[in-house]
């Protein structure tokens, strides 16, 4: 009977990894071909001419997506584990957005990627860095629940490109490859998606939170004319 709920708990860790696993291999092969030597075409000529900025990003965002959806498990969150593990979650998250706002602003995009799609990627890069930065000085503070729902934001946000794997294939599938004002929507679509789904979790988190402490108000609250219970009585 204990083991159903602990192998639910980590059926959104899983699930989140397996999402992350695309954007995870794709930074891989990239890595491979800057290492490697490989073939230089006018899609990939910017990561040669200069690597850093996509060197830092794989392996940040790499590190943060897979670290990041640990944190998601229960059990985790309620050892050690999970304050030690925030301490390379959160600077990896910042040096992924950070890096993705340099990229953006500094290399010669493709043509297909457009005014609307810079805009999009300027703003979700620096919400997610806003958002790290806000759940670190909560959780400094002792806010609990305000950085819990700034990570889970900021970690939305970083599992876009694993999300917009799904929005567009099923577009190229039927009508090839988009042009540039779709490849922007498509673009958008995975992160919106992922951050209605994370402001779903974070209400439920919350809602989850307040049933115990309305649960502790309502057993120690008896009306006056009632006699008191009994020493550990269990009024729920």
């Amino acid at each position: 009977m204990t083991e159903s709920p602990r192998r639910r708990e980590w059926l959104a860790p899983a699930g989140l990894i397996a999402l992350s696993l695309v954007p995870i291999a794709a930074g891989a092969f990239r890595l491979t071909q800057l290492t490697g030597g490989g073939p230089v075409t006018a899609e990939n000529a910017r990561f040669f001419d200069s690597p850093v900025p996509v060197v830092v990003h794989i392996v940040a965002s790499s590190v943060f997506l897979v670290l990041g959806a640990l944190q998601f498990a229960p059990s985790l969150r309620r050892r050690r584990w999970h304050r030690f593990a925030g301490r390379v979650v959160a600077p990896a998250g910042l040096l992924s957005a950070m890096s993705a706002l340099w990229m953006t602003l500094a290399y010669q995009m493709p043509a297909v990627n457009g005014v609307a799609l810079m805009v999009m990627r300027l703003g979700f890069g620096t919400v997610m860095a806003g958002a790290i930065v806000v759940a670190f000085l909560a959780i400094r503070r002792g806010d609990v629940g305000t950085h819990s729902a700034w990570m889970t934001r900021a970690y939305a946000i970083g599992l876009g490109a694993g999300t917009q794997v799904f929005t567009f294939l099923p577009w190229t599938l039927v009508f090839g490859a988009p042009g540039e004002a779709m490849h922007a929507v498509l673009m958008g679509a995975g992160w919106v998606i992922n951050l209605v789904v994370a402001e779903f979790v974070i209400r439920r988190r919350a809602r989850s939170a307040r049933r115990p402490a309305a649960s502790r108000l309502h057993r120690g609250a008896a009306p006056a004319s009632a006699p008191a219970p009994p020493a550990g009585a269990d009024l729920s």
